[in-house]
């Protein structure tokens, strides 16, 4: 790939044009806001200019509803030798350009698995998908050439390819993606009204829960437009289990010795049934979940703290596998939670506490 156009110049198109002008392609950006493309062109994704002729390969970064748009315009005027998109739906897309009669053969839909809650051409980075999976839908009809090139931007980003049917995609995507995003969303609407008391008591769990509830509205009501189906048919399970699990708390209210019984068995069902599903999220680099141990360190809020405390485990010959910051609500400090393999914890608290470092049990 020598050309390349990225059509769209929000926070994917223009992380996906970074990272394939820093390894020498030739990137040409178009946007439907010429500011934005410009934008995109200051931070070294490319030129702002149009390309003399057909590029290697279309990009096209467009909202969800209106990626057929785009795509069957470029393909018309015959801008590229091969066409992508990288939306997070995939079925939807492909029977709407199959509806219109074009030949699809130079046409491939891909999902590049990465993101920020920030949206825009200042919130990207050559690196947003850098050992994230790429999930590629070919089909039969798919043209080898294409299918190379969408593997050849892949490797430029520095991404893991997955080979999926479309519409497994869009059902998979529901699944870990959207219908979450959405839970998010309504826990964090508790947190709208609540008083200033409660909201000041928010610790990592509530963070953690709702971290994904800042992205931009306008974004997510493409997205959840172009996948209605599963999503609901995800939250239809979900409305089941918590009405189970209302009528569970409901019963260890009650007086009856046998409704609390019942009560209590509801909730360790659903707790359990959290455990078994959340162990089955794949671990570091996507390997099976592994079990770590924490260790906890007392920081003050300073510059450079967090580098030293990497420094000292370093010099302690322990790799750091995970690690979380738990600020402390009203205080210039915080817990870092490091997450290590279990015979390397305490090798780890020795040596912290020998640096001077305040560990936590």
């Amino acid at each position: 790939m020598r050309t390349a156009l990225v059509i769209g110049t929000g926070l994917i198109g223009t992380s996906a044009a970074l990272a394939l002008s820093q390894r020498g392609v030739t990137v040409h950006l178009a946007d439907h806001d010429a500011e934005q493309a410009r934008t995109a062109a200051a931070l070294g994704a490319g030129t702002d200019e149009a390309p003399d002729g057909p590029v290697d390969l279309a990009i096209v970064a467009a909202p969800p509803a209106h990626v057929a748009d785009v795509l069957a315009d470029a393909m018309r005027r015959g801008a590229a030798r091969g066409y992508l998109d990288v939306a997070s739906v995939k079925g939807g897309p492909r029977r709407e350009l199959e509806a219109r009669g074009l030949d699809l053969t130079a046409y491939l839909g891909t999902h590049p698995m990465s993101g920020r809650e920030k949206s825009g051409p200042l919130a990207a980075t050559g690196d947003l998908f850098e050992g994230r999976p790429w999930v590629l839908t070919p089909t039969r009809d798919t043209d080898t050439e294409v299918l190379n090139l969408a593997l050849e931007l892949v490797s430029h980003c520095r991404a893991v390819p997955v080979v999926m049917d479309a519409d497994a995609h869009d059902r998979a995507v529901a699944l870990v993606s959207h219908m979450p995003h959405l839970v998010s969303s309504l826990v964090a609407a508790r947190l709208e009204h609540a008083e200033e008391a409660a909201v000041r008591l928010c610790g990592q769990g509530i963070r953690d829960v709702t971290r994904i509830a800042a992205s931009d509205p306008g974004m997510w009501i493409d997205i959840l437009s172009a996948n209605p189906g599963p999503v609901a048919d995800l939250l239809t399970d979900v409305a089941a289990d918590l009405e189970e699990t209302v009528r569970a708390l409901r019963a260890l209210q009650s007086s009856d010795d046998d409704k609390r019984r019942d009560g209590t068995t509801g909730i360790e069902d659903v707790l359990r049934r959290g455990n078994a599903g959340q162990i089955r999220v794949p671990g570091k680099h996507g390997s099976a979940p592994r079990v770590y141990e924490t260790v906890a360190v007392l920081i003050d809020d300073q510059p450079g703290q967090l580098a030293r405390i990497f420094a000292d485990a370093g010099r302690a010959g322990v790799n750091i596998e995970d690690v979380r910051i738990e600020h402390a609500t009203g205080q210039q400090a915080g817990l870092v939670q490091l997450m290590v393999e279990p015979k390397a914890a305490p090798v780890l608290s020795a040596a912290l506490r020998d640096r001077g470092w305040a560990i936590r049990q």
